[in-house]
């Protein structure tokens, strides 16, 4: 056994929907001062353990609704879990949503300093790593365009070139790679490539198993936000296809 980047504990979050649609601020706090606001509760994830070691590479697979996004941002510690606890040991760079984390009124160039700001590099240190992101980026006069007039394939390629080019520990990536055309995706799966003989660590969402396979070593299977299957990436990649077989 080596040492754990992440452990997930018997994790469960819990949502609580509303039963009735509610048109305005002010309806809604009448009907929740007077206790009549109804919710239907939803388990997004149920008693979900699992333990990343140092240097893995983990795909997390599952239908829509499975709980994979849920799962990643309880790990980046967006949501915290209603049971169950999470730790994680080394810097995160968490890519859960494209241009989350980005000021849209400011600038790309702007956004490449504050987003490393936020991971807790000095702006000597994101300095030195600026004209590897924006050529990586691939977003040439337009990195002093405000964010807001970029596609959400620029600001997913600027996000991702940010996050790997500052060298986490653990990289989280939430179905990154499937954004940008095909020849950005196998720039972006070689940079990671690239990241492996340096120890990183990585969670990666997607549901093209092709993908899992050329990143991960390990998997996961995420089915009504329980896992269902979990080990070396070959054989639950394969449980998935034919899982994906059975609902056609």
């Amino acid at each position: 056994m080596g040492k754990p980047a992440i452990i997930v504990d018997n994790v469960s979050i819990l949502f609580n929907m509303n039963k009735e649609k509610v048109d305005n601020l002010k309806e809604y706090f009448i009907k929740l001062i007077t206790r009549k606001l109804n919710y239907n509760e939803f388990w997004a994830l149920q008693d979900v353990s699992f333990t990343v070691e140092k240097g893995d590479r983990v795909g997390v697979l599952g239908f829509n609704g499975a709980g994979k996004s849920t799962l990643l941002k309880t790990i980046a510690g967006v949501l915290k879990p209603t049971k169950g606890s999470v730790k994680s040991y080394g810097v995160i760079a968490p890519m859960l949503e494209l241009g989350a984390g980005f000021d849209m009124n400011y600038s790309g160039r702007e956004n490449i300093f504050l987003y490393g700001a936020t991971m807790g590099y000095s702006r000597k240190f994101i300095q030195s790593k600026y004209d590897e992101i924006v050529e990586f980026a691939e977003l040439g006069e337009f990195i002093e365009s405000p964010v807001k007039n970029y596609s959400s394939g620029m600001r997913a390629r600027l996000g991702f070139a940010i996050a790997t080019a500052v060298e986490p520990e653990i990289l989280i990536l939430d179905e990154v790679l499937s954004v940008g055309d095909a020849k950005f995706r196998m720039k972006s799966e070689a940079k990671i490539r690239s990241m492996f003989d340096k120890g990183i660590t990585v969670l990666f969402v997607s549901h093209n198993t092709n993908q899992v396979l050329n990143i991960c070593n390990k998997a996961i299977i995420l089915d009504r936000g329980k896992i269902i299957a979990q080990g070396d990436a070959v054989e639950v990649c394969a449980k998935y296809n034919e899982m994906i077989n059975s609902k056609k």
